[in-house]
């Protein structure tokens, strides 16, 4: 394959994105009270698999409003065949349900609810009002498929917290995705500076609950998160135009990375006193997550996330 074929590939498939998604397999583990093991590398090589089937798809999806909107983009410039695409998206979606499929019974239905929802929202929910929360959806049970895919742990906490914690640690992923999906609707025609702003509110929101747990790493990781979606916030709330709500989306992208590192450190921490080594384990997947995100930011030089 020729660079100029791997480039178009590279932005067919949003490749400065990919590394917010293997976070959210390291939170499920986390929120499920162990460290990452095999499951969760499956898990998040399944999450990898179906996240780039959903660019993939959404491309091909959106050919011809490409082709008038943004036609430098891998298909409408011919640099890539729709069919080679829409072949993509299948043979990843295979993949992902395949290694999903490794881990058991309840994170290969969680990956196929996931793939439905992908496929849904690249199909027929992207230009609805649905469109959001689908998005949404589809970030929260990736943290539950991480969360499923993790054995439970040797002295497992009561039943109703190993319910609860996954849950609010895939919700906190999924109320980020809505808010930066809502902005994401308007970043080619401009719009109304409302909708940037309520995603800086539900920002704050979710970095004020994560800075309650007073430790030092979720507090910075917390802090950092605030830090890297807040700024290009603002800037499109002040002016709503395409290029600063295209900087803000892209900022909420990278976004993910501490508020994955906040949230399995949170989890991490209030884990420590029943397992030391998942404690650990956890703080060390966090630093590793924030670690990624300088990385992030010199691939979205190169290759838009969005």
């Amino acid at each position: 394959m020729t660079g100029g074929r791997l480039a178009a590939w590279a932005q067919l498939l949003r490749v400065s994105a990919v590394s917010t998604v293997p976070g959210d397999a390291l939170v499920g583990a986390a929120s499920a009270g162990r460290p990452p093991g095999r499951g969760t590398a499956l898990a998040a090589g399944a999450s990898l698999c179906l996240y780039e089937a959903g660019m993939a798809l959404n491309d091909w999806a959106d050919r011809e409003e490409d082709a008038r909107e943004r036609p430098e983009r891998p298909l409408p410039a011919g640099r890539i065949r729709p069919a080679a695409a829409l072949t993509a998206a299948t043979a990843l979606t295979a993949a992902g349900l395949a290694l999903a499929a490794r881990t058991g019974r309840l994170p290969l239905a969680t990956a196929t609810a996931l793939a439905g929802t992908v496929w849904a929202y690249d199909l027929r929910l992207k230009h609805t009002a649905a469109g959001p929360a689908a998005m949404a959806a589809a970030r929260t049970l990736d943290v539950l498929l991480g969360a499923a895919a993790t054995p439970a742990p040797a002295v497992p906490p009561a039943r109703s917290e190993r319910a609860l914690r996954p849950l609010g640690a895939a919700a906190a992923m999924g109320a980020h995705t809505l808010a930066v999906t809502a902005v994401s609707r308007r970043e080619t025609e401009g719009g109304s500076p409302a909708v940037p702003l309520a995603a800086l509110g539900a920002v704050g929101t979710i970095a004020g609950l994560l800075a309650r747990q007073r430790t030092p790493l979720t507090v910075a990781a917390s802090a950092t998160y605030a830090a890297t979606a807040t700024r290009p916030l603002a800037h499109a709330v002040l002016n709503p135009s395409p290029p600063l709500l295209q900087r803000a989306v892209g900022g909420g992208i990278r976004a993910m990375l501490p508020l994955q590192a906040a949230l399995t450190a949170r989890a991490s921490e209030k884990g420590a006193a029943r397992d030391q080594g998942s404690g650990a384990a956890g703080s060390v997947s966090a630093l590793a997550l924030l670690g990624l995100l300088p990385v992030a930011r010199r691939l979205s030089r190169k290759v838009s996330p969005t």
